[in-house]
Parts: structure tokens; C-alpha cells; sequence
């Protein structure tokens, strides 16, 4: 069975999270922070465990230093290159 778009971004979503922290060289507790959450929060939400809303999506991404509409374009093309491979 195929996977859904919707199904692929849920999944990439938290790994791209957890590749632009560390591509902005921030640790988990750094990154939590600079967004006023505790670690366990960044923990859960890179591992899958809590979805974010679109706000706080932004704020993580400016934490980093990528706009929302970079990092929404990294998010399309991961959903774009596994749906093209399924």
C-alpha cells in the first residue's frame, strides 16, 4: 500500500527539524532555549511524539536561521522524491 502525502510529510517533518538544528549546529537544550521550551519538548517533537503547529514550526526554523519557506521547500521535496520512489 502506498503511503499518502500527508503520511510522508508527518514522517519527514520531525527529521528535517532535527537536520536543520544541527545543521545550525544547536544542541537539543540549546535550540530548546532559544524557543523558551524545555529539551523534552524538542526531543518529542524530533522523535515524532507531538506534532507542532505552523507557529511553532516558524519558530523553530527562525531558531535556526531558515525561513519557513526554505524549509517548506526541503519539506516538499522530501515528500516529492519519496513519493516518486514508492
Amino acid at each position: 500500500m502506498t503511503k499518502s502525502r500527508t503520511h510522508v510529510v508527518r514522517e519527514a517533518l520531525p527529521r528535517l527539524l532535527r537536520e536543520i538544528r544541527k545543521e545550525a549546529g544547536l544542541s537539543q537544550v540549546a535550540i530548546a532555549e532559544r524557543i523558551g521550551r524545555p529539551q523534552s519538548f524538542v526531543s518529542k517533537y524530533e522523535s515524532g511524539g507531538r506534532r507542532l503547529d505552523i507557529v511553532e514550526v516558524f519558530e523553530i526554523c527562525a531558531a535556526c536561521g531558515v525561513t519557513l519557506s526554505r524549509f517548506g521547500a526541503r519539506l516538499e521535496r522530501a515528500a516529492e522524491r519519496y513519493l516518486k520512489g514508492a
